[in-house]
């Protein structure tokens, strides 16, 4: 499948479970084999209301015979029921294991019809329920690297919608949890297969500023009101994401290389950076809101270590004189403590 083909037609793809093609042949194969040896028992054990045109007597070879050619619908007629009972037992057992027979034969294309249409169906109804999720656009190591911080920080899996072009990329998402879309987002079907017009942020991740660009733009064209997290290489790049409507950007490549530059200088401080950057363990770096009882009152007073204020927007360090006496409407950003956890609480002194 080439590039063209995939960007012509993009599709969405939910999380699944996979079922090995030789496990699902060989259930297959064990079925039909049960069916086959039930119908042999039964012709069998009433071998008498049976007549074979050759000697007139069914032996088990015959029942084998039987059973062979008629759950296949082959049915040669040289073998017939005769007896009442017999007749019976075809309409009421025979012929329903006939049909499960058949039903089994042809399994490969009823499987791929019915998971078509329930896929379809999934898809439809996952369309019609979903919002204010986050759109993914990137499934490389920044891309995954970025979830596994939002699932770090308690964003549930289920509100976030991977989308990528690399068939291979939206198979992992798809496998890991996630929904995930088949496609070039910088194309407006595209996002918009992955409800972007209802997403509350979009994260873009893609390995190209270029494409990284031509993402926001798509992106902020789509909904002009989502926030838009974006990730650029090189600096020189930053204003044009901004212009296209990013909110925030990442310089990637000056990033990691002022974490090199502090671990070669100062490399317990490298340590904590790094900590404060895995959430959910360890040092955690968090937004919250001013409590009503912490209003007027400076930010070294809080309860946890604050590193900031944000007020109308604007990010104050914790030591500005604007931070002697906290605002009702002001967010902290504070450092909290997040123990391992397999660690037991420590017990009560005394």
């Amino acid at each position: 499948m080439g590039t063209e083909e995939v960007t012509r037609r993009p599709r969405v793809q939910l999380p699944h479970r996979t079922t090995r093609p030789l496990r699902a042949v060989a259930k297959r194969v064990a079925v039909a084999t049960a069916l086959l040896f039930l119908v042999v028992l039964v012709v069998a054990l009433d071998a008498d209301g049976y007549r074979d045109s050759h000697d007139g007597k069914v032996s088990l070879l015959d029942a084998f015979y039987y059973a062979t050619v008629t759950v296949s619908t082959t049915g040669y007629g040289d073998i017939t029921p005769v007896s009442p009972a017999a007749r019976l037992i075809n309409i009421v057992f025979i012929t329903p294991v006939r049909v499960l027979f058949l039903i089994v034969l042809v399994g490969t294309t009823l499987e791929v019809l019915a998971e078509r249409t329930r896929e379809d169906w999934r898809v439809a109804r996952w369309r019609s329920r979903v919002h204010d999720h986050i759109v993914v656009a990137g499934y490389g190591t920044k891309g995954r690297s970025a979830i596994k911080t939002l699932l770090g920080t308690g964003v549930d899996r289920a509100s976030i919608v991977v989308v990528d072009p690399d068939p291979r990329m939206v198979a992992d998402a798809a496998e890991a949890g996630f929904v995930g879309v088949l496609g070039d987002a910088t194309r407006s079907d595209v996002l918009g297969r992955a409800g972007v017009r209802r997403a509350r942020q979009v994260v873009v991740a893609s390995a190209r500023d270029d494409t990284a660009v031509l993402i926001t733009l798509t992106a902020r064209q789509l909904n002009p009101t989502a926030v838009i997290q974006a990730a650029v290489r090189e600096a020189e790049n930053v204003p044009l994401l901004r212009q296209s409507g990013a909110d925030n950007v990442i310089t990637s490549s000056e990033a990691a290389g002022r974490l090199l530059g502090m671990s070669a200088s100062h490399p317990h401080v490298s340590a904590v950076l790094e900590d404060l950057l895995e959430q959910g363990s360890g040092l955690d770096l968090t937004e919250r809101e001013v409590r009503p009882e912490e209003v007027g009152r400076p930010v070294t007073a809080v309860g946890q270590p604050a590193v900031a204020v944000v007020r109308d927007g604007v990010t104050l360090p914790y030591d500005h004189a604007a931070c002697s006496a906290l605002a009702p409407g002001d967010r902290l950003i504070v450092v909290r403590s997040t123990p391992p956890r397999d660690a037991e609480p420590a017990a009560p002194e005394g």
